[in-house]
């Protein structure tokens, strides 16, 4: 049984939410012992000091489409984002990701695939026990049980093409670019607590904004800001401490607001909305490894102009989210 989270964490569990032309990454940390975390929501824990965190994620989204002799409805899209992260403190840590994604949106051949802007994110965490304090080097299996917190920001750094151009003949789509051309802002708030042995609830409130951007073709374009509040039931299904093997199910409700696009100082049409996701998952721990897959669809929406946003979020068939992560 582990007694301490620097000496034996097994994983880092980041979550990787997706909108139809960027992404955004949370992040959390958990053990053989101790809280389960979810697959989406972020969990409250910083990475042991001194330890990197090899990680990979896959998001595919499969839209639902109306007109199957409209060659431009969205078909799909898939997300990638692998990255390292570094504990520089037992209460801090600080993550580096590299987003790539394939956007197959038309027969036609408009299709939009390469690395969008890199994201840099910290993580500080904190716990309350008789008080507040940083999160501490050692803990044992009783302090897990205390509830704990993190704050986490950063934003993205705009290294990939803003001015991507799709299609024959090449022109720009901003929802299709490879970068917002400046750094948009990552900011959020997580509460972890472990209800008994078995049972582990988390909580999270986040947010993205983004910055206006003048295109080659004299285009305007500010993203509607984001604001999601997530939540997850995590249930411990199976340990084999002798194995260091641990599976354990989570159901999480993610609710996302998306405000509406500003083009050329006007609000756009057929952009922001309500969604509210429900998701089921599974996550495995072996050894430092964690592999951890899940469905997620959206189970109600109120989008601003419903019947012509599809392709976006709201109106997909399905996602899939599968991570692989590794601590060393």
């Amino acid at each position: 049984m582990r007694t301490q989270v620097a000496g034996t964490a097994l994983f880092f569990a980041v979550a990787v939410p997706v909108e139809a032309h960027h992404g955004v990454a949370s992040l959390g940390v958990a053990a053989l012992e101790g809280p389960g975390a979810p697959v989406e929501t972020s969990t409250s824990a910083p990475l042991p000091a001194g330890r990197w965190l090899a990680y990979a994620k896959v998001d595919h989204a499969r839209y639902r489409t109306y007109d199957p002799e409209d060659a431009t409805e969205a078909r799909s899209a898939t997300f990638w984002m692998p990255g390292v992260g570094y504990g520089v403190r037992p209460w801090l840590s600080a993550y580096v990701f590299q987003p790539y994604q394939v956007k197959r949106d038309e027969a036609e051949g408009a299709d939009s695939r390469g690395f969008t802007d890199a994201l840099v994110l910290g993580v500080v965490g904190f716990k309350y026990d008789e008080g507040w304090r940083l999160t501490p080097a050692q803990e044992s299996l009783d302090d897990l049980m205390d509830w704990h917190f993190t704050v986490y920001g950063g934003g993205s750094v705009p290294t990939g093409d803003a001015n991507h151009r799709v299609g024959n003949p090449p022109r720009l789509d901003p929802g299709k670019a490879l970068g917002f051309g400046k750094p948009a802002w990552i900011y959020g708030v997580t509460a972890t607590k472990q209800l008994d042995a078995h049972w582990t609830v988390t909580l999270e409130v986040g947010g993205m904004d983004f910055q206006e951007y003048t295109y080659e073709d004299g285009t305007r374009m500010r993203f509607g800001s984001e604001r999601r509040w997530n939540a997850a039931l995590v249930r411990r299904l199976a340990v084999d401490a002798d194995r260091r093997f641990r599976v354990d199910g989570s159901v999480e409700v993610n609710f996302l607001r998306l405000g509406r696009d500003l083009e050329n100082g006007e609000k756009a049409v057929a952009t922001g909305g309500n969604i509210l996701y429900g998701m089921v998952g599974v996550r495995l721990y072996k050894d430092r490894w964690s592999v951890a897959a899940a469905l997620k669809r959206p189970v109600w929406t109120r989008l601003n102009e419903e019947e012509a946003q599809q392709g976006s979020e709201g109106k997909e068939r399905v996602r899939l989210i599968a991570t692989v992560s590794a601590l060393f």
